[in-house]
């Protein structure tokens, strides 16, 4: 009976210890991903422009790192990140960098609601502020383009968002020349009749296939020219 107790008791014990145990902090930002590749990266090498984004950036400079090896590019894509976010990061992934040039493409994930309702004008305000500590940093700003989709298939409920998309790359479009700033037009180069991609440019109709990045590579190039 005297081992069956103390059995019992460790049993009602363990969870307590469990619970004590202390949970990794979060980190919101993402400041993390990028720490140890930052520390490694000479900070004087002239003429870097950074990507900096979402999943669509991140998978971007994995799958084509020759391209982004061979023309200075720098790929700083959080997945599932929104603007606040890469906000957050903007000085450790951005000006600490000592870029000549910062490519700021969001949007995708703010629409499709991954840290809160939507909010247009939140959105900007976001990626003004981003491009306001660029210029006080000597690093020139350029804007892209939120890419093409009707539907998101982790936030189905939203239904068909394209309306969105286009709306906040108008407002996009009408804050670059506001600013003085090339925008990078992903949009129209990949759309189909629908606001949306077709599957060889996006299988799931959010994600570039390597048809599409070519496509987006073409305009970045040609942007920093």
């Amino acid at each position: 009976m005297k081992q069956l107790l103390t059995f019992l008791l460790a049993l009602i014990t363990l969870p307590c210890i469990g619970q004590n145990k202390e949970a990794p902090a979060p980190d919101y930002g993402g400041l993390n991903r990028y720490k140890s590749a930052n520390a490694k990266l000479d900070v004087n090498v002239d003429g870097r422009v950074v990507l900096l984004g979402n999943s669509i950036t991140d998978a971007w400079a994995v799958r084509d790192a020759a391209f982004f090896e061979d023309n200075n590019l720098v790929g700083r894509g959080i997945s599932g990140q929104t603007s606040p976010q890469l906000l957050v990061r903007f000085r450790q992934d951005v000006i600490d960098l000592k870029p000549a040039t910062v490519i700021i493409h969001i949007g995708t994930n703010d629409i499709a609601e991954n840290t809160g309702p939507y909010d247009q004008a939140f959105t900007l305000g976001n990626i003004e502020s981003m491009i306001d500590l660029a210029e006080k940093n000597g690093i020139e700003a350029i804007v892209a383009s939120v890419l093409p989709a009707t539907q998101f298939s982790w936030r189905p409920k939203l239904g068909d968002r394209s309306a969105e998309i286009v709306a906040l790359n108008e407002a996009l479009k009408v804050l670059a020349k506001e600013r003085g700033l090339t925008y990078i037009d992903y949009h129209s180069a990949l759309k189909n009749d629908e606001n949306g991609m077709d599957t060889d440019l996006a299988k799931d109709g959010v994600h570039p296939t390597m048809k599409a990045y070519a496509i987006m590579g073409e305009l970045v190039l040609e942007a920093l020219r």
